[in-house]
């Protein structure tokens, strides 16, 4: 029997979440005073663990995660944490929402309707679901819109506007478009192999 080598890990793997957990714990504080939300225990627990996430979230794998909280508590924090921006609620075909931690609480997300503008990707196998950010200033959705139309010399928002006009051709007057969704499915990672 050797608990030594088992011990160390066992100690770096707990280090290593404890250091990450207090600075998400912060940043979640820091995200909800910037959008001046009351800060409560549940809600930044909830945001800190979305923030960590790899994928995004359902209320079960939420539940299974804090089973200290009420399931009550934990709807409200979602719901709170939604509706300020911090996170974004994502349908999925099983009828299952799941939650991401969002990045349009920016000034600039609540000058415009266009929130929640990006991709996601759906393992068909485990049904994970991850958001398609992208880097730098471009999301994934942006960067692929402007892809189809470097050659045109169009942008993202004239194509936004181009399908808007298309929704109104199509469906007549009055119908407005506020949210594109793509969604790509596959095999995650781990279920590929």
């Amino acid at each position: 029997m050797n608990p030594g080598p088992k011990s160390k890990s066992t100690a770096a793997t707990a280090a290593a979440k404890g250091n990450s957990q207090p600075h998400a714990a912060a940043l979640a504080e820091a995200q909800l005073r910037e959008v001046a939300l009351r800060i409560t225990p549940a809600r930044i627990k909830v945001l800190a663990a979305l923030l960590e996430a790899r994928c995004a979230f359902s209320h079960q794998d939420m539940q299974d995660q804090f089973v200290e909280m009420d399931r009550v508590t934990l709807y409200r924090a979602l719901d709170c944490l939604t509706d300020a921006g911090l996170a974004h609620k994502i349908a999925g075909d099983d009828r299952v929402f799941r939650y991401s931690a969002g990045t349009e609480h920016s000034a600039a997300a609540h000058q415009t309707q266009h929130q929640h503008q990006h991709g996601h990707f759906k393992c068909t196998r485990c049904a994970k679901v991850f958001c398609l950010d992208g880097s730098g200033d471009a999301g994934f959705l942006d960067s692929i819109l402007a892809l189809g139309d470097n050659h045109a010399g169009s942008t993202p928002a004239k194509l936004r506007k181009q399908l808007q006009q298309a929704l109104q051709d199509t469906l007549g007057k009055g119908f407005q478009g506020h949210e594109i969704e793509l969604t790509i499915k596959g095999w995650c990672a781990d279920c590929s192999h």
